[in-house]
């Protein structure tokens, strides 16, 4: 996710390349990023904390509490913002970790799809942020996708959609291709064919005033194709299904 939103950061020009600063234990991850972006290496964990007036922990939740208790004296010290995207770790338990009362500590949760800056990003934010930190995270985010702030509660569902929802909908996408290949085209028409439709019924919904059904009745003809797609889908569980994986993310994520 780190690569996904750096890639998405400098591609935008939100960013230089070398205005990021990057550690991670895998020496040949950070390598190819300064290859690729020209991002500035730094030799672990308290040349971040040093160098940096804003820090994103893009690490799995279960190492979080060890990393900054590492280096938690000197983030005491120069007050960076904290910027988050461990899942399942809410502001309050960042702030137990940091150990100091006026850390300003923001969550965000991008997804994949920062890759082409076409992600989603959930974000939240602590008493302490100020309007000055809002601004840049938003600005942030909106460099590789959309931002919506919600409320912290609100986080493990939005990660069911929207981080989870990418895997789901190239799951569709396959599928969709995979029928076509069944049905006598390419594999690589079928693909393109699939992922354009996907990725131009998506840019209908967020563009048009109308509600996802009302542009389904729009593409079902009486007694035509569509219909009897529409409700093959329908007697098949898809919907139900669909709701089904979300509500397991959903759950899982609140286990972590």
């Amino acid at each position: 996710m780190a690569s996904a939103i750096i890639k998405g950061v400098v591609s935008s020009g939100f960013l230089k390349g070398n205005e990021i600063a990057v550690f991670d234990k895998d020496s040949e991850k950070t390598k190819a990023l300064s290859n690729e972006f020209g991002v500035v290496v730094c030799s672990g964990g308290f040349e971040i904390a040093e160098k940096c007036e804003r820090i994103v922990f893009a690490i799995k939740p279960n190492v979080l509490p060890s990393v900054i208790d590492e280096i938690k004296d000197v983030l005491k010290e120069k007050s960076p913002l904290i910027i988050s995207i461990a899942a399942g770790k809410t502001l309050d338990f960042i702030k137990s970790c940091l150990s100091y009362d006026d850390a300003r500590i923001i969550r965000i949760m991008p997804n994949i799809n920062a890759v082409a800056l076409e992600a989603i990003c959930a974000c939240c934010s602590n008493e302490n942020a100020t309007d000055s930190d809002k601004a840049f995270v938003s600005g942030l985010c909106c460099s590789f996708g959309k931002v919506v702030c919600i409320d912290e509660s609100l986080f493990s569902i939005y990660s069911a959609i929207g981080g989870c929802g990418p895997a789901f909908s190239y799951m569709f996408i396959d599928s969709l291709a995979r029928a076509g290949v069944e049905n006598g085209l390419t594999k690589d028409v079928a693909l393109k064919v699939a992922a354009q439709t996907v990725l131009g019924s998506a840019k209908m919904i967020l563009e048009s005033s109308e509600h996802p059904w009302q542009l389904i009745d729009k593409v079902c003809s009486p007694g035509g194709t569509t219909i009897e797609g529409v409700l093959t889908l329908q007697q098949e569980g898809f919907e139900a299904a669909t709701a089904k994986a979300v509500k397991a993310s959903f759950e899982k994520d609140k286990k972590i």
